[in-house]
């Protein structure tokens, strides 16, 4: 996927917005582009597609008869895992541009989040004024507001169908000219807080010169995002430094992981480097947003929009619990750092968040839980996260367990 020998899908279904999709064949092909029309409709009706609704039901794991059940919604639902099958399995996609109400943006988007990150990928969509979480996830898919319904070609619907075409033409000849450009170095996930900027800063600073240094703010999706690159093998080692999505995902914060974090870790056993960045903290939204259940607690005002909340004593074992278990499954090369010095900017002496007893707590939960061996290695380091000192270690750490890369 994604080659210089690509091709730009345009996808949609025919038996409702057939003229719209045409349209936008015509425009790409104006361009001078490759382009493909896939029918995703769910009557098994007959099209002007190049690529028709029967075919892509077959790739459904029970065949086509699950797709064309008479049901809209169960025929919507297995339609998009048709889809999804059907273009994971093509060499060719260079683009795919998707055009939808509801039903055809839940129908064309979980496909697209199957696609590798960098394969562009744009929505149009009467749903894209809204929240477009369900429909972009953890991916770099792009969303444009249709304006009108989309239900037939007038002078709005066409020109912002034009444009549609002009972005994604755009991100198609981008996306092949990069694909050539040739950054040869290994390509490394990293995740930052705004209170473990400096220790981010420290690392990428000694391995630049021989990794492409991603960075991913911690913020629940920064987090499925750098896993996601994992799964589809797009990075090369993780320094997962800052683990704070863990306290949102536990304790109600906004800024959450999922249930599956640190799972790519252990399904592709990349090399990894991580420690305990920001679990002092879980996130929530304005002071006025938060739960009368957490009243008295300790607080914090990052900003008018973000309060912190500190960790206690009971909740950061919780964590050292639940992030030691998922160690435990990650086989390849795993070191885990612990710093005994404080966890963030805030987790300092003098600091709104110092309190080594927690601290104390989450660390010596990890030493219980975690299962050691040769390949998985819990290291107490005797300095702040944000101390130069640390970052080098975790540098020397990862270049150890790295070498072949």
């Amino acid at each position: 996927m994604g080659t210089n020998n690509g091709r730009i899908y345009v996808v949609g279904t025919f038996d409702t917005k057939a003229n719209e999709l045409v349209y936008l064949r015509h425009q790409l092909a104006r361009q001078g582009l490759p382009v493909a029309c896939i029918d995703l409709s769910t009557d098994a009706s007959s099209s002007d597609a190049d690529i028709s609704a029967k075919q892509i039901a077959q790739y459904h794991p029970q065949g086509a008869d699950a797709v064309f059940t008479g049901d809209r919604g169960t025929a919507i639902a297995a339609m998009a895992i048709a889809f999804t099958q059907f273009l994971i399995t093509q060499k060719d996609v260079g683009a795919v541009l998707g055009l939808g109400g509801s039903g055809g943006t839940a129908l064309i988007t979980p496909a697209m989040q199957a696609l590798p990150v960098g394969v562009p990928k744009l929505m149009v969509s009467t749903m894209a004024s809204g929240n477009v979480a369900p429909y972009v996830g953890a991916t770099d898919i792009s969303m444009m507001y249709s304006v009108t319904d989309v239900a037939g070609l007038n002078r709005i619907s066409a020109r912002i169908l034009s444009n549609a075409a002009g972005a994604i033409g755009g991100a198609f000849r981008q996306s092949q000219a990069y694909l050539d450009s040739g950054d040869n170095r290994p390509a490394l996930g990293l995740t930052m807080f705004g209170v473990t900027t400096p220790c981010i800063q420290h690392v990428t600073a000694r391995l630049e010169k021989d990794f492409d240094c991603l960075v991913f703010h911690a913020t629940g999706t920064g987090g499925q995002s750098m896993e996601k690159l994992l799964d589809n093998g797009l990075l090369s080692g993780l320094l997962d430094l800052t683990t704070t999505e863990v306290c949102d995902y536990l304790f109600g914060g906004v800024l959450a992981c999922t249930d599956d974090r640190f799972g790519a870790v252990a399904r592709t056993k990349t090399p990894y480097v991580g420690s305990c960045g920001a679990l002092d903290m879980v996130n929530f939204g304005a002071f006025e947003t938060i739960s009368q259940h957490y009243e008295g607690r300790s607080f914090y005002k990052h900003n008018p929009q973000v309060t912190l909340m500190r960790t206690t004593v009971e909740e950061n074992k919780k964590m050292g619990e639940w992030i030691g278990e998922r160690l435990n499954r990650c086989d390849g090369e795993v070191r885990f750092l612990l710093p005994l010095k404080g966890v963030s900017a805030l987790d300092a002496p003098g600091q709104a968040f110092h309190d080594p007893q927690a601290d104390a707590a989450l660390f010596s939960t990890l030493e219980k839980v975690v299962r050691q061996t040769t390949r998985r290695k819990l290291i107490a380091v005797p300095f702040h996260i944000n101390d130069v000192e640390f970052a080098q270690i975790a540098v020397d750490e990862f270049k150890k367990i790295s070498k072949g890369i």
